[in-house]
């Protein structure tokens, strides 16, 4: 069963938003939790292309060029775990997000080897999922920083993880460094809480979200000249937090 879903058209409302960024393809045979998946999606500004079976799962990525995959483990014709690897043979650089009511370790693990880039257990949060969408289809696009990046007397070696401030070294912790790199790699992207905490924990281990502001203010004292006036890690209320060099 396949469902063409065409960013453009709110069944709900009947408006019809003028762009897109992008299609997300899910692979799910529940008519009920596609029908969910659609609403969260269309509601990002995505459109939602749905596949019911394996088979037409397979068939949509190679027709379709997805932004990134949402993917259910049991379907008929063919399982999740083979389209998993299927998928990352083809075309490793488009995102895939397991999406599982299975929660065992063991299933999370074996998924992330055979290329999966993240993993969401049954039942989930919209937000968290959409950010989980957002943080790998972000990672997928951002280009290979330099081996060394520097700003406002700071300077950030990726390779060694060290990093110095007018020459000085700085000390970071490796979650720290984890963010500033994150930060540097989207530079004035306004980036949520949930997204800074996927891309450091990953997985469903969140801690509560009040860890990213204790982490931005380490990061501005050890940073910025005026760690009560930032200029460089900006908080952008009621968003998050932006980097700018």
């Amino acid at each position: 069963m396949v469902q063409d879903l065409e960013f453009g058209t709110d069944t709900e409302t009947g408006e019809s938003p003028t762009t897109s960024r992008g299609k997300i393809l899910i692979i799910e045979d529940n008519p009920r939790m596609q029908n969910v998946l659609r609403r969260i999606f269309t509601g990002e500004l995505y459109a939602a292309v749905v596949a019911g079976d394996g088979e037409t799962g397979l068939q949509l990525f190679h027709s379709e060029r997805p932004l990134a995959v949402l993917l259910d483990l049991i379907l008929p014709a063919i399982s999740g775990r083979e389209l998993c690897q299927r998928f990352k043979s083809h075309s490793s650089e488009i995102p895939i997000i397991v999406l599982s009511a299975i929660a065992d370790v063991a299933d999370k693990v074996l998924l992330l080897e055979l290329g999966a880039d993240d993993y969401v257990t049954k039942p989930f949060s919209p937000r968290e999922l959409t950010a989980r969408v957002q943080a790998a289809i972000r990672r997928r696009r951002k280009p290979t920083p330099p081996a060394v990046y520097r700003f406002a007397g700071c300077e950030v070696d990726f390779k060694g993880m060290t990093v110095r401030r007018n020459g000085v070294p700085i000390i970071l912790t490796a979650c720290e460094f984890k963010f500033l790199k994150f930060f540097i790699e989207n530079p004035e992207c306004v980036l949520t809480r949930e997204a800074l905490l996927n891309e450091v924990w990953g997985l469903n281990s969140h801690p509560s979200t009040r860890v990213v502001d204790n982490l931005i203010l380490k990061l501005r004292h050890k940073l910025e000249q005026d760690p009560a006036r930032p200029i460089h890690l900006l908080t952008i209320y009621g968003a998050g937090y932006k980097f700018v060099p």
